[in-house]
């Protein structure tokens, strides 16, 4: 078990601004094992705990659809030095094997989610706070590709999901604390700037400069 505490990074933003690509650009740069990430993703309830909407469609954008206490643990063993494991969560997708996920403590843990800022028991443990923006239409598109492409869903089913649970979740549980950042990404284009101003940041924090 590790004795030295790490330095751990908090990423979010909406639906489609760019999150898990920016997290992946970050965890290909500290490859070498420095860097772990864990996944709000990784943490939803089961369909049957899920939200129904007035029309029938689970609800799967609010903080209630995520096992925040499970979440919130599981962080605080990586940020005890202690590895953790779970299943992966397969966004109810029949053709999909969940996989175990296991994760090991680093120097360095990326946390990744819509509402890891709400979460307060989340937030207490994040020492940087990173907010990815984009502008709607642009995480509309990015949404519909994703969803289609990895979830199978159709562009009917993800509109409808955009319009009425994306969007008022967003603007409920995650746009108000675009203040609390730390810092803001805009990643209507690309982030790059961005992205080599945080890898420096957190080769210092290997190196213990500062």
């Amino acid at each position: 078990m590790s004795t030295i505490k790490p330095y751990i990074i908090g990423v979010t933003g909406g639906s489609g601004s760019g999150k898990t690509r920016f997290l992946n650009y970050l965890k290909e740069v500290f490859k070498d094992g420095n860097v772990t990430c864990i996944a709000q993703d990784d943490y939803y309830m089961p369909r049957d705990f899920q939200l129904v909407d007035k029309n029938g469609q689970h609800n799967f954008d609010r903080p209630e659809s995520i096992d925040y206490e499970h979440f919130a643990s599981d962080l605080k063993a990586l940020s005890e030095g202690k590895p953790i494991e779970k299943h992966e969560y397969t966004f109810n997708n029949p053709n999909k094997e969940p996989k175990l996920i296991v994760k090991k403590p680093a120097p360095v843990i990326l946390v990744e989610g819509i509402f890891i800022f709400h979460y307060q028991k989340i937030a207490d443990l994040l020492d940087l706070k990173i907010f990815i923006d984009a502008k709607d239409y642009i995480k509309l598109q990015r949404r519909l590709k994703r969803d289609k492409e990895e979830r199978g869903y159709d562009a009917d089913d993800v509109l409808y999901k955009y319009e009425n649970h994306i969007m008022p979740s967003y603007h409920k549980y995650i746009e108000p604390y675009k203040e609390d950042a730390d810092i803001i990404v805009p990643n209507n284009k690309d982030f790059r700037k961005a992205l080599q101003v945080i890898e420096a940041l957190v080769y210092s924090k290997l190196r213990g400069d500062c």
